[in-house]
């Protein structure tokens, strides 16, 4: 685990040094002891400035590391005649609880209290009874509990942390997700749609060349017509890369009546019927209906396709039906699953009925 708050060690060096080069100020007087005092401190600092790689490229194993700051506290308290560096023992299980837990920081805890009352013990006779050492050992089990509240409060927040960047990731992976889904099904809804009525036409144009040279070149025209839509809704959602919108082409009546003129060609095979007021366009009914009508026009075989708009209440409701042969075992392609996903996301819903005399695209959505 990486370690938090990496300062504090370097912080208690400092404070620890500035305190024993004073006492050794105003007492004995600077000396070798007060060298070796400080020099030890700087090595601690550089030690947790960071773990030094072997020759093989590996770094120390936490437990060797961990083992030398043990002992290069004991050797500062040494050479240390102020006492001021017993302080410096409550980063033991502070340390410990980044390396090994909880558990091994609490009973590393308590075998520094127990320590330094056995230090007590050995050089200060019936120091149980003189209250500046009983003061002592409080302080130092104090400083302990904090340490080890310290450092748990470290570990969470940046397991917290870790969880919401990990979060953070996912948020972004879904979005981006979703925005390739939504990508594919302006893609296939609307280029898609597009390229199958281009191809109607142009084989219309070629069966009538012959025989109908207008009725040729109006299919001809209604192709060049569905490929330049095909060009401008591309370039609308290259633009957008966006949430998707859910208002539709500006007025869905006049929208739907162009994409069955241009479609159908003038044969009569596609009629439209709207009822009811349109309070306001949606591209969700407009897409439903480029769906069925491709799907009716290149799959069917249908030779009548109506399709019914009904502006009602509670919202616009859309029929697409053809007497065409029907999907039979065929399992529903990309199209009728962006659909689907496309209504859910608008709060609508769709039914498709199929047989041999037809099929039946419902589509319902709610203002």
């Amino acid at each position: 685990m990486t370690r938090p708050v990496p300062w504090i060690p370097s912080v208690l060096y400092g404070a620890v040094l500035l305190g024993g080069l004073y006492y050794a100020a105003i007492g004995p007087g600077p000396g070798v002891r007060s060298a070796g005092f400080a020099g030890l401190l700087c090595a601690l600092t550089v030690l947790d400035a960071r773990e030094w790689p072997v020759a093989s490229g590996a770094v120390f194993p936490p437990g060797a590391v961990f083992a030398l700051r043990a002992v290069l506290l004991g050797a500062v308290a040494a050479l240390d005649p102020s006492g001021l560096s017993r302080v410096l023992f409550v980063l033991l299980p502070f340390l410990a609880f980044f390396v090994w837990g909880r558990t091994v920081s609490v009973v590393l805890g308590a075998g520094c209290v127990a320590a330094l009352a056995g230090v007590f013990t050995v050089r200060v006779p019936h120091w149980e009874v003189r209250a500046e050492y009983i003061s002592d050992l409080l302080m130092f089990a104090l400083g302990v509990v904090l340490a080890i509240a310290m450092a748990a409060v470290a570990v969470r927040e940046q397991q917290a942390r870790a969880r919401l960047e990990g979060t953070l990731a996912q948020v972004a992976e879904l979005s981006a997700a979703r925005e390739r889904n939504r990508l594919a099904r302006d893609i296939h809804d609307s280029l898609g749609h597009h390229l199958t009525a281009i191809g109607i036409q142009l084989e219309k144009a070629e069966a009538f060349a012959s025989l109908d040279a207008a009725g040729s070149a109006q299919a001809v025209e209604h192709a060049r017509w569905s490929a330049n839509r095909a060009l401008d809704e591309v370039r609308a959602s290259v633009r957008t890369l966006g949430p998707e919108a859910e208002s539709g082409p500006a007025g869905l009546g006049r929208a739907l009546t162009d994409l069955v003129h241009h479609l159908d060609g003038g044969s009569g095979r596609i009629t439209l019927e709207v009822s009811g007021t349109e309070r306001r366009p949606l591209l969700v009914l407009y897409r439903a209906a480029q769906e069925g009508l491709t799907n009716a026009c290149r799959h069917s075989g249908a030779t009548q396709i109506r399709v019914d708009v009904a502006y009602e209440e509670q919202g616009a409701v859309l029929r697409v039906a053809d007497n065409g042969g029907g999907f039979g075992t065929a399992e529903e392609g990309f199209g009728l699953a962006g659909l689907r996903e496309r209504l859910r996301l608008a709060g609508g819903s769709v039914e498709l009925r199929s047989s041999a005399t037809g099929t039946v695209l419902t589509v319902r959505v709610p203002w």
